[in-house]
């Protein structure tokens, strides 16, 4: 099956058709010509109207209109305003943003020009990950590329605009992912959100207008400018317009970055695109949203894929993360996975998200140990809520969303955990034993043989026997095992 089929590229455009360290490549490719239509043939308010026109929507997750952004910004009279690119991507498995900046840097170079020439600012700022040592070598190349062509700078194009590009580099946090701890850290102190209002459009980096959007939705403006509003428009579904870039991860066929026209089922994208679960395993669930999603199972699959369709599933488009998890994976164990990163990466500066994700997370590992009660799957459904509805930013608002949206859809498996005390996905190692079946059993030895604690006992030709006092369930037997003879119980 041709998983590029169904996928259309808007946003990667051209990462793999050009080269990214030749600037003559990306304007071969119509590159810089949505800025020279923009400055000589229009206005800043005629591109802010073109924006709201494409209905392109923030890619970062929140899914706030770019256009009446970037108006808010405009309005606002300053002596000096600021347009952050956030490529800061903190997601696990997410690699979006990496993607673009190392294969199309010039994209994200002419929409931050596009941005401070419809909002009136003169600096741009590409707030990126230390850890992306290829995307930085490239974007600072872009740059001077572009200084160097004079499509950045001083008087661009001949005009009286002006403006230039600098990297401020970050560490990774997920926190910073969010836009006014982004802001902080830029500024020099941690990386900790505010209480907004004030939006960073009216008072964000030092106190002036500052737009901040992702890679992903820069990368998409140049393309909406040079070939119109309308065309944008005219793919997606009615609130959510153009493509989503996805990183599909986990027990899937076909891993890696796709770019697809929004309103695509979930059947579509694991299916088809993604080539379903390998080894003929049965597809049980698929993470939208990185570890601040939820989880949507088969029943979901035709559902069109927009900001608003996941949220009325419990779920969110978040940047694009996508893990897929198939018959062998413990929602209460994912659930658990997802939490201990979120509650790794909080900031520490609200109680419910600083105090409540510990909580959280112990109850989750104290029902994985097999020491949980029908009160603790009560207690934590309310605590789960509670910090949904308390935290101070989006991260600890959405960092429940695992647990939640788990105990919502798969209230048997928790159930299985702390009433029957097993784990019905074999994955829980407090609440599952290793058996070998008797009548399957031929007496080869080779579990014996590549037990790493000596655990199994037996006879050359004879029934062998696991002393599960001793036995760590490592499942190295069950690998080794020819004749399917051990199993988990």
């Amino acid at each position: 099956m041709d998983s590029t089929k169904k996928q259309l590229r808007i946003a990667t455009r051209n990462c793999g058709f050009i080269d990214p360290e030749n600037i003559e490549d990306y304007i071969g490719a119509r590159g810089y010509e949505a800025l020279a239509n923009a400055i000589t043939k229009s206005t800043p308010a005629g591109i802010i109207d073109e924006m709201k026109k494409s209905g392109l929507r923030g890619r970062g997750g929140g899914g706030f209109p770019t256009g009446t952004k970037w108006s808010f910004a405009a309005a606002n009279q300053a002596d000096q305003k600021y347009v952050v690119c956030n490529a800061d991507e903190g997601d696990p498995g997410a690699f979006m943003d990496r993607a673009i900046l190392e294969g199309d840097p010039h994209s994200i170079v002419e929409a931050m020009a596009l941005c401070g020439y419809a909002i009136g600012a003169s600096i741009g700022v590409v707030y990126i990950r230390a850890e992306y040592p290829l995307a930085i070598k490239r974007l600072i190349m872009a740059i001077n590329d572009a200084r160097a062509y004079g499509l950045l700078g001083k008087n661009i194009f001949g005009s009286d605009f002006s403006f230039d590009i600098e990297l401020k580099y970050g560490a990774g946090a997920f926190v910073c992912g969010e836009e006014t701890a982004l802001i902080r850290s830029m500024e020099g102190s941690r990386g900790e959100p505010y209480t907004k209002p004030p939006f960073p459009a009216n008072a964000g980096y030092w106190g002036k207008p500052t737009i901040v959007n992702n890679v992903e939705t820069f990368a998409n403006i140049p393309a909406i400018l040079v070939k119109g509003a309308d065309w944008f428009s005219s793919i997606g579904t009615e609130k959510s317009k153009g493509t989503k870039v996805f990183a599909l991860a986990g027990n899937i066929t076909n891993v890696g970055l796709i770019e697809v026209p929004m309103g695509i089922s979930l059947k579509e994208i694991i299916f088809e695109i993604g080539g379903g679960c390998p080894g003929g395993k049965a597809f049980k669930a698929v993470q939208t949203g990185g570890p601040s999603g939820g989880a949507l199972t088969y029943k979901d699959a035709d559902v069109p894929i927009d900001y608003d369709n996941l949220l009325a599933k419990n779920s969110m488009m978040g940047s694009g993360g996508m893990i897929v998890m198939d018959e062998d994976t413990c929602m209460v164990d994912i659930a658990k996975f997802f939490l201990d990163f979120t509650m790794d990466e909080t900031c520490g500066k609200c109680t419910p998200c600083r105090i409540g994700s510990k909580r959280l997370y112990e109850t989750l590992h104290k029902i994985c140990d097999g020491q949980g009660t029908e009160a603790d799957f009560e207690k934590m459904k309310t605590l789960a809520v509670n910090i949904k509805d308390t935290a101070l930013c989006g991260l600890g608002q959405t960092m429940p969303n695992p647990v939640l949206s788990t105990m919502n859809t798969f209230a048997d498996e928790y159930l299985a955990h702390v009433r029957d005390k097993k784990c019905p996905a074999g994955v829980c190692t407090n609440l599952l034993e290793i058996v070998i079946v008797p009548e399957k059993c031929v007496g080869c030895t080779l579990c014996a043989r590549v037990c790493p604690v000596n655990c199994i006992s037996g006879k050359v030709k004879e029934v062998h026997f696991i002393d599960q006092a001793a036995c760590i369930k490592c499942g190295a037997c069950i690998d080794k095992c020819k004749f399917e003879a051990i199993v988990k119980q």
